[in-house]
């Protein structure tokens, strides 16, 4: 009787020892990601690059194109696989656009953001079986370019590094300033939507306006415009081109640019030639009677010409009073005893 009372105190701590080993496991599995690798028997060889076996972008579903970076070809890549450590790849993007991952072979990413990237992953490992309910991660560790692109006119214009975001002025001071024939507008191309460039305008003084100041990261593509220009040129003080500061140049501010118009310049013959997409064409400017505010003033475009010509009558009469005072000069001096 004494044994069969120890026996069957032994066997009910036993039991009660299997139920909370059961309930534990239970509880195990309940509290982390089912994630765990089927049975491979063989794992994938590798295929040639552009083989059927490679994915592209229509095996991946439809998504809203966000504003990350997209993956290039030469990007450094990690992926890795939540609680199958055996799966960690560090892989560079090949020119076709694909990295090689164990057990899916090669997969295109190049044009895939990198949270679409770890979904088609995903979609690889869970539809050939060799991972159920796999929570991937891609993580880039570096990209192709790792600068912006800073050309037009600035004094150095070249590729400058970006540490992580930086701003569109601190690029723009890299690269030496702004030339003078800068413009007031800047083209921003971010890496992620090449297809949308962004116009940034400008004041003169870049502190003025802070919201242009936009965030550049590596890959970006920074354009400084040249200014639009008009020339003036003929009987002036000073030909030359001048920029159009604000787009907007009239007859009159041309000429107040370019020191005025000189004595023996012909007012009537004044005239702005400009070249359109039908050839170069002149027109006529009674800058006569703009000057006596008897005309209204007439607005320039980019690259128009403002030409003023010489009066031959004018010019005569010039040169003739020119001899007249230098024959009355000389007979002065010849009186002189």
């Amino acid at each position: 009787m004494r044994w069969n009372s120890v026996t069957f105190v032994r066997g009910w701590i036993f039991l009660l020892l299997l139920t909370g080993a059961f309930a534990i496991k239970v509880f195990a599995q309940s509290a982390e990601p089912e994630a765990t690798t089927a049975i491979v028997e063989k794992a994938g060889t590798p295929s040639a690059a552009g083989s059927p076996n490679a994915t592209h972008l229509s095996e991946i579903p439809a998504t809203q194109p966000g504003s990350s970076l997209r993956l290039e070809a030469g990007d450094l890549v990690e992926v890795g696989v939540y609680n199958v450590p055996e799966l960690t790849t560090k892989a560079r993007v090949s020119s076709q656009g694909e990295i090689y991952l164990p057990l899916i072979d090669y997969v295109h990413v190049v044009g895939l953001t990198a949270e679409e990237a770890e979904g088609l992953i995903q979609k690889r490992l869970s539809d050939g079986g060799f991972v159920k309910n796999p929570h991937v991660t891609l993580f880039v560790d570096q990209y192709a370019s790792q600068g912006a692109s800073v050309l037009g006119e600035v004094a150095r214009p070249g590729v400058y590094p970006v540490p992580g975001q930086q701003q569109l002025f601190d690029l723009i001071s890299a690269a030496g300033g702004f030339t003078e024939k800068a413009g007031r507008s800047i083209t921003v191309t971010h890496r992620a939507q090449t297809d949308k460039p962004i116009t940034v305008p400008l004041s003169r003084n870049v502190s003025d306006n802070p919201e242009s100041n936009i965030p550049i990261l590596p890959g970006d593509t920074i354009i400084v415009r040249k200014a639009d220009l008009v020339y003036v040129v003929g009987d002036v003080g000073r030909p030359s081109g001048f920029l159009m500061d604000s787009g907007h140049l009239t007859v009159l501010q041309a000429i107040a640019m370019a020191g005025g118009t000189t004595r023996t310049a012909n007012l009537g013959g004044a005239r702005i030639i400009r070249k359109g997409p039908d050839g170069i064409t002149e027109t006529s400017v009674e800058l006569k009677k703009i000057l006596r505010a008897k005309a209204p003033d007439v607005t320039m475009q980019a690259d128009d010409i403002l030409f003023v010509p010489t009066s031959a009558a004018k010019a005569i009469a010039g040169r003739t009073f020119e001899a007249a005072m230098q024959a009355a000069t000389a007979a002065s001096i010849v009186a002189i005893p």
